[in-house]
């Protein structure tokens, strides 16, 4: 599910900062923003712009899919994605799996 809430977003990015040993002016520093705005969007008190938030993923080591998803107790299981797929053709089958190998290259980069 996708998070929108700053005040979520901050506290991810706290947890992630936390257990990579990391300051606030260290994430900051690699990111190349101030520690002053990295310090707000942790906090939740800042909107990130989209190339912040990109700067931020890879001074952690991370993908945006980190901190603005959280897992979803209804999302489908593999179980209920394979059943999906028997039911579609053959044609159906061989477009998502190219969606899903673009979806997949996306948060690897």
């Amino acid at each position: 599910m996708l998070i929108s809430d700053t005040i979520k977003i901050g506290t991810k990015l706290l947890e992630i900062r936390t257990e990579k040993n990391l300051t606030q002016a260290q994430v900051a520093e690699l990111a190349d923003i101030s520690d002053r705005t990295y310090a707000d969007i942790e906090r939740g008190n800042a909107n990130m712009r989209a190339g912040t938030l990109i700067s931020i993923c890879r001074a952690l080591n991370i993908t945006p899919d980190d901190i603005l998803t959280e897992e979803d107790i209804n999302q489908p299981g593999i179980e209920e994605l394979i059943m999906r797929l028997e039911s579609c053709g053959s044609h159906e089958k061989q477009t998502a799996a190219k969606l899903l190998d673009v979806y997949l290259s996306s948060l690897r980069k």
